[in-house]
């Protein structure tokens, strides 16, 4: 069955300038479909569109009138004083009517319950129940507990909380709403590792239909099962996820630019031999024929486009020198607001050419750690740097002391440099044209990220230090990013939700969890095979306790024959069990042979445990 069909759609917003251009595609009940594209290229638009919230100018658009749809993008505005709970129950606002309607007509039996009331509050009843009325409360709690809602959020008025705040508490009321169709516009920007790993395995068992708008390369990895590309306002279509579609579109670049240089390179030979035949027939009406009918064979010769090779950004970081072996330490260092500790007792050593992930929670202190770190606040402790080291940093928000000048002129006053300097290191960052004239403070979030990159490439540091370096970039914006941090040799220190950019450049991992900081020297993957043995380690094991087994009769021969027999059992399981321990430990960094061998283990553990109880048994 077919959830959303769209033909020929056709949206302009100045005439003759088409954003969506006779765009067509069909996407069936159930399916899990990425929409890809340059930012720009239209993809939010078309959800507005699907949504009904935008008209279009040409083209059918059918969403399966059966389905409720639902669109997280825009934060919607409620009414004031509205708290975090308030909008969460206003998912279930057609629930809440019939809870009305039961309280108004369980008043009027009380009066005198006619068969006409008992029907109608029969009926609502089965109603309530049908819609989940009963489980309310149970769902709130698990989309709260899975996207991190603490209860003291819950309570907070909802125009007091901060833009991501928001948007998390609007994505959970989304959900609760238990729409057929979903429409996730960059579901994950603002939440942390743990909620968009929940986030994907809610997506994964939701029965529904799903488009996603995102950014995140694994997130995509892990959800999509198909990828509509919008590009020049036209759809490409690819059949798996991300990394497919990655895979794939290589291939057809590749194919395609292949058979360009072939037909450039036949039309080039006929167009030489047309010309030497019309040179010969000129005295020849017979050849000059011929390559007439040469040069009209090659007119209607089926002409492959040549493709389209994106712009890339051609800069690198200016490095200075190190010299020495500690970049920084950090002896007892400390900090806190009042009574709430973000983290005390850091003991940390870094030494050149380290690549550092700094992970954990969102409101965990990790920005304020960077700012202490480089002295932009004050924490107890001591903090020292190598004579050496010069750093920079990409803060995760941007400012600009001067938004009305234009990203030309910021060069000019802020880097100290030429104006054909300034237009070179800008347009190395794609801000070419007329583009170098905008106001910075009308940049987008991805643009100024850029343009103050742009700025910080040109430094000479050997330690750089970014705090959510791929907020508000597109997929090309972050390949360009991670292409010049690459080159970078220095040391690198970073804050990031990007799991694709952690695993990518994180060669050891800093956990800031319960006011601490773990140090896991290691990359990613290994992290989280780790972090994930420890969940099963604390996991109680629940035992099957099997009924104990009589001791045979007969007396105190057969007694100690069981013994002995349970002993040599005994025996032969702790062994088992002691080589299920070293296959572990020799298994650390895969996770799925990691978690057969846990279950195996636990198995047999508890094998044990039946035997240890038969032999306390048999010496009564």
């Amino acid at each position: 069955m077919v959830d959303i069909s769209v033909k020929n759609l056709t949206k302009f917003f100045v005439i003759g300038e088409n954003l969506l251009e006779d765009l067509s595609f069909e996407v069936q009940e159930g399916e899990r479909v990425a929409v890809l594209g340059r930012n720009g290229c239209g993809k939010t638009t078309l959800f507005n569109i699907l949504t009904g919230q935008m008209d279009y100018d040409a083209g059918e658009v059918y969403v399966n009138p059966n389905k409720r749809l639902g669109l997280i993008s825009q934060i919607p505005k409620f009414p004031e004083g509205y708290t975090v709970e308030d909008v969460l129950r206003s998912a279930f606002a057609q629930l809440q009517a019939i809870k009305n309607k039961m309280s108004l007509l369980e008043k009027q039996m009380q009066e005198g319950a006619t068969q006409e009331l008992l029907r109608s509050y029969d009926d609502l009843c089965n109603r309530f129940q049908s819609g989940g009325g009963y489980d309310m409360d149970v769902q709130v709690d698990k989309i709260c507990n899975g996207l991190g809602i603490l209860a003291k959020q819950r309570v907070q008025e909802f125009s007091s909380l901060s833009g991501g705040e928001k948007t998390r508490v609007n994505l959970a009321r989304l959900l609760l709403e238990q729409t057929d169709i979903l429409l996730l516009d960059e579901p994950t920007n603002h939440l942390d590792l743990n909620s968009v790993e929940w986030l994907e395995g809610y997506i994964n068992s939701f029965k529904g239909t799903v488009l996603t708008i995102s950014h995140d390369r694994y997130f995509l990895d892990r959800v999509a099962k198909r990828v509509i590309e919008i590009t020049d306002g036209h759809a490409e279509f690819y059949s798996g996820n991300y990394s497919f579609y990655m895979d794939e579109k290589q291939a057809r670049f590749n194919l395609q630019l292949k058979q360009y240089q072939q037909e450039q390179a036949k039309l080039k030979q006929l167009g030489y031999t047309v010309e030497r035949m019309k040179g010969w027939g000129i005295n020849n009406r017979t050849l000059y024929r011929r390559a007439m009918s040469i040069q009209h064979r090659m007119e209607r010769i089926k002409k492959t486009e040549k493709p389209k090779t994106e712009k890339t950004m051609k800069a690198t970081f200016g490095e200075k020198d190190f010299s020495g072996d500690m970049v920084f330490s950090m002896r007892g260092v400390e900090k806190s607001y009042g009574e709430r500790i973000l983290f005390s007792d850091v003991e940390l050593k870094v030494e050149g050419g380290e690549r550092i992930a700094l992970l954990g929670d969102n409101g965990t202190g990790k920005t304020t750690f960077i700012r202490c770190l480089l002295g932009d606040e004050t924490c107890h402790g001591k903090i020292q740097f190598g004579p050496t080291v010069k750093w920079g940093y990409l803060p995760q928000i941007i400012h600009f002391d001067h938004p009305e000048r234009s990203l030309y002129d910021t060069m000019l006053y802020e880097k100290n440099c030429t104006p054909q300097t300034a237009r070179d290191r800008l347009g190395a960052f794609l801000f070419q044209g007329e583009d170098v004239f905008k106001s910075v403070g009308n940049l987008s979030g991805g643009e100024q990220s850029r343009l103050r990159l742009c700025m910080l490439m040109d430094e000479k540091i050997n330690l750089l230090v970014l705090d959510e370096p791929t907020n508000h970039l597109d997929i090309a914006s972050r390949e360009w990013v991670e292409a010049a941090i690459e080159e970078f040799e220095g040391v690198l220190l970073f804050v990031s939700h990007d799991r694709y950019f952690i695993e990518k450049f994180a060669e050891r991992i800093w956990l800031l969890e319960d006011g601490k900081i773990r140090d896991f020297k290691c990359g990613y993957q290994k992290y989280r095979s780790i972090l994930d043995h420890e969940a099963m380690l604390k996991a109680p094991v629940a035992v099957e306790h099997k009924p104990k087994k009589e001791k045979p009769k007969g007396g105190t021969k057969e007694s100690d024959k069981l013994v002995r027999r349970l002993e040599r059992e005994i025996e032969k399981q702790e062994q088992l069990i002691a080589q299920y321990d070293e296959k572990i430990s020799a298994s650390g960094a895969d996770y799925q042979e990691l978690t057969r061998l846990l279950e195996e283990k636990e198995r047999e553990e508890a094998t044990l445990m039946d035997l240890m109880e038969q032999w306390e048994a048999a010496q009564v």
